[in-house]
């Protein structure tokens, strides 16, 4: 019986020794590594996930600060004009009469705290009276101050004091992606904020006009009486003055433009201090880079602004005709309402530096701006400046005047297609020619006024004061 005990506690014994050893020596060795790989295999991927998707809830804009920083500073304004006789039985019979009131809307940005205003000068044009509405539904009486219909800026006041206004920031740090918002009145609804994101800088419209555009474009909801009011970034500060909108039905379809905030505040500085927009020009005729002239240049790059005629000052700089312009004091030039955009920010008499190529060769020039001087011929109802030889060859002609846009509908000239060559019969080789000589006029003189056409053709009329 004891020699069965002895068996049988030698055999529990074994069996302990053998099962710890298979714990110590087998399972730490062959299951532990496998439960740590897995377990580390999950840490990795845990922290890879994190890491990838990580930043997806940290981009988040709030537009409500910019929002409640603008809304009580953009206004609603009113544009009344003196209406016109009627025209046809039913507009008679309708009660139209002269001296009607006809209404025309838009919106503005207060820009000081003691009334000043920027909106569209197409808003104000042609008022008899001006009605500013405030957002918390205060009216004035607004004056204009000044305009610059080729921009379609204007200023305008009201009396007042303390109010909120929006402060001007640098559109040139506007990157394309930004998030902006349009501020302003639409179809008469006050204090309308839409948002989007800045789509293009740089954008003329009509490429090469006299206009010399140079638009911020968004895609915030932009309708008909948001013009004059502001495009914003998110720190609430004015980026641009919204102005236009391209669309077949006359309302949004994605297509928003604004004036950019510095060629705005250049022009407000101007008409507050000069009493009208001081505009330099660089002293040059071009166009956008195409392929051919890149060529000709021996260039890789395929953007730049191409000289066809330079003005006395940009010669004497050094520039001439085929030079390709890339930057203007540091900034690209991509295309010429890069060039025109930069320039409108400069008054005449600011020197500029410019990178151009020539023949391959990068090279550098210090330009002098000059002034782009215009004369309102009123009693013809054009505006016109100075031609260059360039722009007079194109009539086959040595001497005449440019005509720059219509003030009225006194005569219809298509642009660029007519100069004024003669007034009275003495050949205009400039605008003081013009002054001299209707300066020397009498009061019930009349006026003759020989266009030329660019086949060389010329026609007279006189025109009675």
């Amino acid at each position: 019986m004891k020699k069965l005990s002895s068996l049988l506690l030698v055999s529990i014994l074994g069996g302990a020794i053998t099962l710890g050893s298979y714990k110590l020596f087998i399972e730490d060795e062959s299951l532990n590594p496998i439960l740590e790989t897995q377990e580390e295999n999950q840490k990795e991927a845990a922290t890879f996930i994190s890491n990838k998707y990580s930043k997806v809830n940290a981009v988040e804009t709030d537009f409500t600060e910019a929002a409640d920083k603008t809304v009580h500073a953009v206004v609603h304004v009113k544009n009344v004009a003196i209406g016109r006789q009627p025209r046809t039985l039913r507009e008679y019979m309708s009660g139209m009469r002269g001296g009607r009131a006809i209404q025309g809307a838009g919106s503005g940005v207060i820009i000081t705290p003691d009334g000043y205003i920027v909106t569209n000068n197409h808003v104000i044009d042609g008022a008899s009276e001006l009605e500013v509405t405030l957002n918390n539904n205060l009216t004035y009486k607004a004056e204009v101050i000044g305009t610059d219909p080729q921009s379609d800026i204007a200023l305008i006041k009201v009396e007042a004091q303390d109010l909120d206004y929006i402060p001007f920031a640098d559109s040139d740090n506007v990157k394309i992606g930004d998030w902006a918002l349009a501020v302003g009145n639409p179809f008469n609804l006050t204090s309308t904020v839409t948002a989007g994101i800045i789509s293009a800088k740089g954008r003329d419209l009509n490429e090469g006009d006299s206009k010399m555009q140079s638009f911020i474009q968004t895609d915030a909801a932009i309708n008909p009486g948001n013009s004059g009011g502001a495009l914003v970034n998110t720190n609430g500060e004015l980026i641009g003055i919204n102005t236009a909108i391209t669309s077949q039905t006359g309302s949004y379809i994605g297509y928003g433009f604004a004036v950019p905030s510095n060629n705005a505040k250049k022009i407000v500085e101007d008409i507050l201090e000069y009493g009208d927009v001081q505009q330099a020009i660089l002293g040059i005729t071009g166009g956008t880079l195409n392929p051919e002239a890149a060529k000709q240049n021996d260039l890789a790059i395929s953007q730049g602004v191409y000289i066809n005629s330079v003005a006395e000052g940009a010669e004497k700089a050094g520039l001439k005709r085929g030079d390709l312009i890339t930057e203007i004091d540091g900034v690209n030039i991509r295309k010429f309402s890069d060039l025109t955009s930069y320039i409108r920010t400069k008054r005449p008499g600011n020197t500029v530096n410019i990178n151009y190529f020539r023949d391959g060769e990068e090279r550098e020039a210090n330009v002098k701006l000059t002034k782009y001087e215009t004369y309102n011929l009123d009693i013809a109802g054009v505006e016109i400046t100075n031609a260059d030889q360039d722009y007079l060859n194109n009539f086959k002609i040595d001497h005449g005047v440019r005509i720059v846009r219509p003030l009225s509908q006194r005569i219809e000239i298509p642009q660029d297609k007519y100069i004024i060559v003669e007034i009275d019969n003495k050949e205009i080789k400039n605008i003081d020619d013009v002054k001299k000589i209707m300066n020397n006029k009498s009061e019930n003189e009349n006026t003759k006024i020989t266009f030329r056409n660019q086949n060389g053709q010329q026609e007279s009329y006189t025109f009675r004061n």
